[in-house]
């Protein structure tokens, strides 16, 4: 359970600026993170961001979604990320490319208060670098605050489990060759180049009034080797 300290009021440990993203401004850092994203979100057919790269609207209109991120390798600042996890409530009201995302994060409560506060940097795109564009994308940081976020990879399938908050189950989609699941190859987005493609289980979240279930949903499953702007 979150304590009191750490659900301060989110302006006490990043800069959200909300109505205008630009305002969050990049602070170049020292920062990289190897490991695995995976989501589950309210699509009924595979994501079309992957695809045309956030230009084409979700198949509802709106993306809701899930996101997990562990961290199999990683630092800020000197400060080890490694064996850390993550996990993101999103909230987009359109097209992915046009913004207006809001957010809420769940991060590690196994992290020390500079890991801690360095992945909200990097997740608030302000730390720069690959996700540097989260300052123009997100508008509202709608929460963060350290919780136990438990991660599972098992063969084709992942999970990911934040107390009631967040309890997410995908499958990876079977291909011909039934040891390569269905994939997107080389592709430039933003995540990574190869996406594969899964969908939802059981999945549901509960939580900052949002009551979502993805199950029979579009999700996927991506390796990340993400890194700061500095060396």
């Amino acid at each position: 359970m979150a304590t009191t300290t750490d659900r301060l009021p989110i302006s006490q440990r990043i800069d959200s600026r909300m109505p205008n993203p630009r305002r969050r401004k990049m602070q170049p850092t020292d920062w990289a993170i190897k490991g695995e994203l995976f989501l589950n979100c309210s699509c009924t057919v595979f994501c079309p961001c992957v695809v045309s790269l956030g230009a084409h609207p979700p198949t509802e209109g709106h993306c809701h979604a899930w996101m997990a991120i562990a961290i199999d390798e990683g630092h800020f600042e000197g400060e080890v990320l490694s064996g850390l996890n993550v996990g993101l409530l999103v909230d987009i009201p359109g097209r992915m490319a046009e913004g207006n995302w809001k957010v809420a994060a769940y991060v590690d409560d196994r992290s020390s208060q500079k890991a801690y506060n360095g992945l909200l940097k990097i997740f608030s795109g302000q730390a720069g670098g690959t996700t540097g564009l989260f300052t123009m994308l997100v508008s509202e940081i709608i929460g963060a605050e350290r919780e136990k976020v438990e991660i599972v990879r098992d063969g084709n399938r992942r999970g990911i489990y934040i107390g009631r908050k967040i309890q997410g189950e995908i499958e990876m989609l079977a291909g011909k060759d039934k040891d390569h699941p269905v994939m997107v190859s080389n592709s430039k987005y933003w995540m990574g180049p190869d996406i594969i493609a899964a969908t939802g289980l059981k999945s549901k979240v509960r939580d900052y009034g949002r009551v979502w279930d993805f199950g029979g949903k579009s999700a996927e499953v991506c390796p990340i080797d993400w890194k700061g702007p500095k060396p």
